[in-house]
């Protein structure tokens, strides 16, 4: 059944990936997320599931891939510089059409930068890391609580959709300690038809692959991938919205800036301005329109987007605002968590 616990994030995502029915994982230690890694090996004797600590991350990725081809439920956890190894088995994984789960607690960077909490690889997640024309679906959680329901809906939304999904969390959330409600454990069996066999008298050889020598064909494996992403884009955009209904000044932030955020709208709200809250909880597919939609009322005067980095989700609330109002941005960089009087006195002093 059901049970509450007090847990660190990235304890409760390894905890999350369990009762998902977790099959492998396949990993490599980085501060901040180590724990998950520890935490699934410590966990590993009472279960049924695959645990390798792999070299690096470019052998973690690819012991995926193969894993996912075979039609395991599979996951691999890693921060910021470790991600960056691993985008060409992430392009590879995208082409192929493997179902599996990413989860990045990111780091201050570039380079190696620090351990501290961060929101800089958003671009590396939402844009495309590796290369070639390819999405992941990212999900952006903002306490102990989402990092255990969204590790259970990319699960789901990888395996309905065929594709890599993803968590984009950071290291506070990852080392935070908070109360979390566990769901039940979910039976996993795998119907996969498509998964890579051996030939036999009774079946032919499936054959899983991202290599496509003719343009032609080629041409037509990426309009099945962009089909498909319209289909996600269309059906699986997620949101949350907070004193909306009235608001004149729209914050728009993602992740633990959208904790901090709330908190912002709340002492504005004191102060008698009227301030609402827009957060993205998937950052791909983005809430274009409902942004949009918001940019077009005639009370809304200005969005500033809260960002844990120099200025990268901005872009896509401009994108989505369309030049129907002024879009501003506030943000701290390397490792530096911004406070709710910080970002409220930066708006009074420069923006109202």
């Amino acid at each position: 059944m059901a049970d509450t616990r007090f847990m660190k994030g990235n304890e409760a995502l390894g905890e999350a990936a369990i009762r998902s029915g977790l099959q492998a994982y396949f990993g490599y230690p980085i501060t901040p997320q180590s724990e998950v890694v520890e935490y699934l090996a410590m966990q590993e004797p009472n279960h049924n599931y695959v645990l390798i600590q792999a070299e690096s991350e470019v052998a973690s990725v690819n012991m995926v891939y193969g894993a996912a081809a075979a039609g395991a439920r599979v996951m691999t956890t890693t921060s910021s510089p470790g991600f960056s190894l691993m985008q060409e088995g992430v392009s590879y994984i995208a082409c192929a059409e493997l179902p599996c789960v990413f989860a990045n607690i990111t780091r201050g960077g570039p380079g190696l930068g620090t351990i501290q909490p961060s929101q800089s690889d958003y671009f590396q997640a939402v844009k495309g890391g590796g290369h070639g024309d390819y999405h992941l679906i990212v999900l952006a959680p903002n306490s102990v609580q989402e990092m255990v329901d969204h590790i259970f809906l990319a699960f789901k939304l990888a395996d309905q959709y065929r594709t890599p999904a993803m968590l984009l969390s950071d290291g506070a959330i990852g080392q935070m300690m908070e109360k979390v409600v566990l769901p039940d454990p979910v039976p996993y069996t795998s119907d996969k038809p498509w998964a890579t066999t051996g030939k036999t008298p009774d079946r032919e050889r499936n054959i899983i692959t991202s290599l496509f020598i003719q343009a032609e064909v080629m041409e037509k494996v990426n309009l099945k991938l962009q089909e498909k992403y319209k289909k996600i884009k269309e059906n699986e955009v997620r949101y949350e919205e907070y004193q909306l209904e009235d608001a004149e000044f729209v914050v728009v932030s993602f992740g633990l800036c959208s904790r901090i955020s709330k908190k912002v709208v709340d002492m504005a709200r004191s102060a008698g301005i009227k301030m609402g809250l827009f957060r993205p909880i998937t950052l791909w597919p983005y809430p274009e329109k409902p942004i949009e939609e918001l940019a077009g009322r005639s009370q809304t005067r200005f969005f500033i987007s809260i960002e844990m980095n120099a200025g990268q989700m901005v872009e896509d609330v401009r994108l989505s605002v369309n030049g129907q109002k002024p879009v501003h941005f506030y943000g701290r960089t390397g490792g530096i968590v911004p406070t709710p009087d910080e970002i409220l006195n930066h708006i009074r002093e420069n923006l109202l």
